[in-house]
């Protein structure tokens, strides 16, 4: 599989260091798209911090990935469902940690979350 990404510098505003306008995959045989996954512990509780839900949500990101035999490479969309506007920077901090800097499509979304105590919630898009 390989992954093209398309950052036009004409006709649209310029995107920033920390996520791409578009990625364009070729030659995957297979998508996988993430349920919205949450910063939980395996017990299904939310850490108080957002730094900890961030480290969770990424940690169990990895581990629904490495049941299709993938891994945050294959990553090639993510979605941000934060509880307050002041968690994007942190978030996409975490984001491009989890990706190895690697830059995706992403889209950072301030919602009431189903829970007061899920500070953040990720949707994610991996192909291979």
């Amino acid at each position: 599989m390989d992954t093209i990404t398309h950052n036009p510098v004409e006709g649209v505003y310029a995107a920033t260091a920390d996520y791409a306008h578009a990625l364009e995959v070729r030659g995957a045989e297979r998508l996988l798209f993430v349920s919205g996954t949450m910063g939980l512990d395996a017990a299904g509780d939310a850490p108080d911090t957002l730094d900890a839900q961030l480290a969770l949500i990424w940690s169990n990101v990895r581990a629904i990935l490495a049941t299709a035999g993938m891994t945050v490479d294959h990553v090639v969309r993510v979605t941000s469902y934060l509880r307050d506007g002041s968690y994007a920077e942190p978030n996409a901090a975490a984001r491009n940690a989890a990706l190895g800097g690697r830059l995706v499509p992403t889209t950072a979304i301030v919602v009431e979350t189903l829970a007061r105590d899920w500070l953040v919630e990720l949707e994610v898009i991996a192909a291979a």
